[in-house]
């Protein structure tokens, strides 16, 4: 069936999210226009405010309104430990279960050298970089455990070891092929505190 333009543009925004088919946008796209013109406007200001006023912190690259982060600049964080995650959404999900206290590194993807992505291609050498001047004892790599985690987990454990480093792995409480951001707190919890030695 062909929708006016307004209704079919609509739809079509819709389908450009992650897991939203035809149908949900279409089922969105109708939601959206019987809202009320109040919540229209709160929902596209609140669009618009989090891509204008969002920005990466410059030291760990967690997504953040401030620069430098509030988690950086919170000094009561053991500063001794750096818990390296593949995006934002991972830090919130580790934030959850209140038993990290440690900083955060955030790579912005994956090594997958089956789909191109090298080591520059990722948030690396900034880490590499926050570790020559730093106290950090120990790196906590919490990478999902997929082919591309495991890559990624090796090569940092290759390159931090020979300056010293104790390079750590989530235990396997973290199912294989799973992503953190979906982990129950129970789960992750466990997987930090079982962690291993790369």
């Amino acid at each position: 069936m062909l929708y006016p333009t307004p209704i079919a543009k609509l739809i079509e925004s819709f389908t450009k999210l992650p897991g939203i088919g035809i149908k949900t946008a279409t089922r969105l796209a109708f939601y959206t226009i019987g809202m009320s013109d109040e919540d229209v406007n709160d929902f596209a200001k609140n669009l618009l405010a989090a891509k204008r006023e969002l920005t990466y912190c410059s030291i760990c690259g967690n997504l953040t309104d401030d620069d430098p982060c509030n988690i950086c600049t919170d000094e009561s964080r053991d500063r001794s430990v750096i818990l390296v995650v593949e995006d934002s959404k991972d830090v919130s999900a580790m934030e959850k279960i209140q038993e990290y206290h440690g900083l955060y590194h955030v790579l912005h993807g994956l090594i997958s050298p089956m789909n191109g992505v090298s080591p520059d291609d990722i948030n690396l050498k900034t880490l590499i970089t926050r570790l020559m001047d730093s106290e950090v004892s120990e790196v906590i790599v919490a990478t999902n455990a997929t082919a591309d985690g495991e890559a990624t987990s090796m090569y940092i454990s290759r390159v931090l070891k020979p300056a010293g480093i104790k390079v750590t792995r989530l235990a396997r409480g973290l199912a294989v092929g799973s992503d953190i951001e979906y982990a129950d707190e129970v789960t992750l919890l466990r997987a930090i505190e079982n962690r291993t030695e790369l």
